[in-house]
């Protein structure tokens, strides 16, 4: 109850602006059982934030579960398994994440190990084409965008669309990342 009270508040208000006080309250429990519990805010966050229905290793490992050496559609898998994902919670642990990540230290360094490190990092290691950090970096940037456009600021009809939708329109931009010329030619 505390969990889900906590991950409602960061997801609407951000690490900084979120007080334990209103997490409890939330929660109908006495703020100090916060620290009692968690020892504090920023555990609180990180327990609550991070425990989505399932982490970035096992999305990931669904995609390459998939992955015959060939990396055609592999932006597709890519991007319908993160917004199967994302969509399961409503957004609700990365619309946190994110919203926090520019006043929170720590959430910054989440999300880049999250979407550099655990996810494009090791997708760039089995396509092997050049660039591999620029590659996982590009990718990055089109799923934080896409999911705070979707999911933090809720623009229509982005917002609101099917996922069939979107992936068609976004998995093509991340197949090009991930294995198309970068040049511009």
């Amino acid at each position: 109850m505390l969990l889900a009270a906590a991950k409602q508040v960061f997801s609407e208000q951000g690490y900084t602006k979120a007080t334990v006080r209103t997490i409890a309250t939330r929660a109908g429990v006495d703020p100090a059982m916060v620290n009692h519990w968690f020892g504090g805010k920023e555990r609180l966050f990180a327990e609550a934030v991070l425990d989505l229905p399932v982490t970035a290793e096992e999305v990931i490992g669904r995609v390459l579960h998939e992955f015959d050496g060939n990396p055609s559609g592999l932006g597709e898998r890519i991007v319908r398994a993160f917004l199967t994902t994302w969509d399961s919670s409503e957004g609700g642990g990365f619309a946190a994440l994110v919203r926090s990540v520019a006043t929170h230290e720590a959430a910054a360094a989440i999300l880049k190990d999250v979407f550099l490190n655990r996810v494009f990092d090791r997708i760039a290691e089995v396509t092997g084409p050049d660039q591999g950090q620029f590659r996982a970096t590009l990718c990055a940037t089109q799923l934080i965008g896409l999911g705070m456009i979707r999911y933090v600021a809720k623009f229509e009809p982005m917002a609101s669309a099917d996922i069939d939708t979107v992936v068609a329109a976004v998995a093509p931009t991340l197949q090009r990342y991930l294995t198309g010329d970068l040049t511009g030619g």
